[in-house]
């Protein structure tokens, strides 16, 4: 379970400029060894290690492998744009909760929800469509835009 204690009326966890070097460190380079950042932010690579390791259970950061899904087995990816009856959450969890989505987002404008999925092909990308994300209590309709090719995807915008 993600720890969301010490964050702001925003819902976001207050980070010192040292913090925010550490993480802009990483988003750089993942791998990057903890006596490398410490050089780079002035503190010792026990102190970086720790302070990683805060992040990361705060749930303030991720460290995971990026993978461009084409080489690795899903020739489809998706954005679902989800309109809702009712209560988007139990919607929105319920997403969430399956395997190809990777990303869920509540939005103000034409869609209620918006769902990244990633499939491994057209047949899956239907029947995650048609038989999975239709069928869930709530869902009113959607409309699917289907990914042609990926131009951009960046994890490097700092901090502020």
């Amino acid at each position: 379970m993600v720890a969301v204690a010490n964050r702001d009326r925003n819902g976001s966890v207050p980070l010192d400029s040292v913090s925010k070097a550490i993480i802009e460190q990483l988003q750089e380079d993942g791998r990057r060894p903890y006596a490398a950042i410490g050089k780079a932010v002035g503190l010792s690579e026990a102190a970086v290690r720790q302070r990683v390791q805060k992040l990361l259970d705060q749930g303030v950061m991720q460290i995971v492998a990026v993978t461009d899904p084409l080489t690795v087995g899903f020739s489809r990816q998706a954005m679902v744009g989800i309109n809702v009856e009712g209560d988007i959450d139990p919607v929105a969890d319920a997403l969430a909760a399956l395997d190809e989505v990777d990303y869920v987002v509540a939005t103000a404008g034409s869609f209620d929800l918006l769902a990244e999925l990633v499939c491994e092909d057209d047949e899956h990308l239907l029947d995650l469509i048609n038989k999975r994300i239709r069928a869930l209590p709530g869902v009113r309709s959607t409309e699917s835009f289907v990914y042609l090719k990926l131009r951009k995807q960046t994890y490097t915008w700092g901090t502020r």
